[in-house]
């Protein structure tokens, strides 16, 4: 199973993905989080280098680098998800949807580019207005991070594809323990569970 966390950043997807993780491998389930953009790749240091200002990529070279960053993984992810490890992504293709659109770029374009891609059993959208986003960390925003109004954008995007099969939608501006007992009770529901 591979269950994708998505929102704007400060959502507590990397929070998030560690308890689900652990809830999983409390119910005897082996479980591992993987998450994007991995900074530990070729193509991840590029990534990192352009947030932070030191490369200029226009947002379709930003798109094609986040996922050619998910394409440098998927025999990992292929290889995991066949020896039935339940995969908790921090980020995954709704992202480049989510944050290429709120960049004038074609939805349908990036998630034709991502086919090949292990599909999400699976979708949580933690939702949150980007002002909290501001508040959880207000220093040392990346170039993303730092545009409110691209945020909104990215949220209304989230907020159209959480309508699709396969989503839910949870509130991230709850406390912790109460995000975590929705996204438990949501992936115990898509396994069948009550």
């Amino acid at each position: 199973m591979l269950i994708a966390l998505e929102g704007l950043d400060q959502s507590g997807k990397e929070t998030q993905a560690r308890l689900l993780r652990d809830h999983l491998r409390g119910g005897g389930r082996r479980a591992r989080v993987v998450s994007f953009p991995d900074y530990g790749t070729a193509i991840g240091e590029e990534i990192a280098r352009a947030l932070q200002r030191e490369r200029d990529y226009g947002p379709d070279v930003m798109q094609l680098l986040y996922i050619a960053n998910r394409y440098e993984r998927r025999p990992d992810l292929e290889r995991w998800l066949a020896a039935d490890i339940a995969l908790v992504c921090d980020r995954y293709v709704a992202s480049s949807v989510a944050y290429g659109a709120a960049h004038g770029l074609d939805a349908a374009w990036l998630a034709d580019m991502q086919r090949f891609l292990p599909p999400p059993d699976l979708t949580i959208l933690l939702d949150i207005a980007p002002e909290t986003a501001t508040i959880r960390k207000a220093v040392d925003r990346d170039r993303y991070e730092a545009d409110l109004a691209l945020q909104q954008r990215v949220r209304d995007s989230y907020r159209q594809q959480v309508e699709q099969p396969g989503w839910v939608r949870v509130d991230g501006e709850l406390p912790v323990p109460e995000v975590a007992e929705a996204i438990a009770s949501a992936v115990e529901a898509r396994l069948g569970r009550p």
